[in-house]
């Protein structure tokens, strides 16, 4: 930029992470500096910032009024999260061209600073939508007598942080499905759909992992997939417009009639998206995950999962439980039926301790001084004693039968 003796003028940011990337969050304090380049002396009447963060929504319709007449509809939103204005050099006046109050700066680059803090109320994420967006700027303008002032803005990143190891992102999300097929007079068997997956919420970079059983007992031939779509929703005037987007998506294999599908944890990565935008009053980013069954010829049998993408990624301990009961309870459900009827009997309790190592274990209890001594007498005995204890029998025959339970029909013969 240049104008007349101003050679550039100039926002930066104090980044305070990694990548050096300007991002904030509610209640955090942004700061930065302006540099201003002179290639002479100049008189300034002010130097200001002006910081700001709004969502804005805005599109059209068109109306007919009557046979010959039409008109166009314009629905528009704003809403404001904050105004912050501050003079860095001279005065919040500058409108006249008056010579007093002005400052002198010298040749060269000069560098002022500035500071703000942004509300602590929740905000909305920087998004940028078909029909609104949300956006974070500062804008610098210098004013000086006699010329057009000088102006630049830069805009900044918000997170809304999304924590998903919250009890209601953690819970497994399932559902199930049928449709039957008819032809005129004809009906054929139901297709039917069962889905789950672990949790609610995920972060971009995850993969879903997808359980799920499709049987198709109908005379056709059908595939199972699975997508992520993003809903985006704007609010104005009492009315809402909406635009859904596929962001990934994958293929089973087909399914002729009388097969059955199962997925054991089929994965779908997430791509780079922006996170979900659930506290706008006037905009909404939403996601689900669809699985479905593509039938040839008919509407297709689907069943949506809704989806969480937050910006907190799952603790460590959070996802060792979590997986570990998502699994326990996903493969009682979905695995249970390629368990084999009779399971194999345990190995004997002489293929897996020999007796060296049982009389070794019956050794007097003073010759491990060091356990000894950081373990009560009698629990050291006792773990001592039935360390190496056989286990009870093995026998297949369970001494506590379940009560019987009506398996699922299968489909019917051709």
């Amino acid at each position: 930029m240049v104008l007349g003796k101003v050679k550039s003028l100039i926002i930066s940011f104090d980044c305070l992470n990694d990548s050096n990337v300007p991002v904030y969050s509610s209640g955090d304090t942004v700061s930065g500096r302006v540099s201003l380049e002179v290639t002479g002396e100049i008189r300034v009447k002010s130097l200001k910032i002006h910081a700001r963060g709004h969502a804005k929504v805005r599109w059209t319709e068109s109306r007919n009024a009557g046979s010959n007449t039409a008109y166009t509809q314009n629905y528009t939103e704003e809403v404001e999260y904050f105004n912050h204005k501050d003079v860095l050099i001279g005065h919040e006046r500058d409108d006249d061209n008056s010579e007093e109050g002005l400052h002198t700066i010298q040749s060269g680059r000069h560098e002022y600073a500035f500071s703000f803090e942004l509300p602590q109320t929740p905000l909305a994420t920087s998004f940028e939508g078909r029909h609104g967006s949300v956006r974070y700027w500062v804008k610098a303008e210098l004013h000086r007598p006699w010329f057009l002032p000088v102006k630049l803005k830069k805009e900044f990143t918000v997170f809304e942080h999304i924590d998903i190891n919250t009890p209601s992102l953690l819970s497994p999300q399932a559902g199930t499905k049928e449709k039957t097929l008819c032809c005129w007079f004809c009906t054929s068997g139901p297709i039917s759909l069962s889905a789950k997956i672990e949790r609610k919420g995920y972060t971009p970079g995850e993969s879903i992992q997808i359980f799920a059983e499709i049987e198709n007992c109908s005379s056709r031939v059908v595939v199972p997939k699975a997508a992520i779509y993003q809903t985006q929703a704007f609010y104005a005037k009492g009315k809402m417009k909406e635009v859904k987007q596929l962001v990934a998506n994958l293929r089973g294999e087909s399914l002729s009639s009388g097969k059955t599908e199962t997925w054991n944890g089929k994965q779908l990565k997430i791509p780079p998206v922006s996170p979900s935008i659930l506290d706008c009053s006037i905009i909404r980013v939403e996601y689900s995950l669809m699985v479905y069954v593509d039938i040839p010829g008919a509407m297709d049998l689907f069943l949506n999962l809704p989806l969480v993408i937050g910006t907190i990624p799952l603790h460590p301990f959070g996802s060792r439980t979590s997986s570990v009961s998502s699994q326990c309870s996903m493969n009682m459900n979905w695995l249970g039926l390629t368990l084999p009827e009779r399971p194999e009997a345990p190995p004997s309790y002489a293929e897996v301790v020999t007796e060296e190592q049982r009389q070794s274990s019956l050794a007097p209890i003073g010759a491990c001084d060091d356990f000894e001594r950081a373990l009560p007498g009698p629990l050291f005995a006792y773990i001592q004693e039935f360390r190496f204890l056989p286990p009870p029998l093995y026998s297949e025959i369970d001494p506590n039968p379940d009560q019987p339970t009506d398996d699922r029909p299968s489909c019917p013969s051709r």
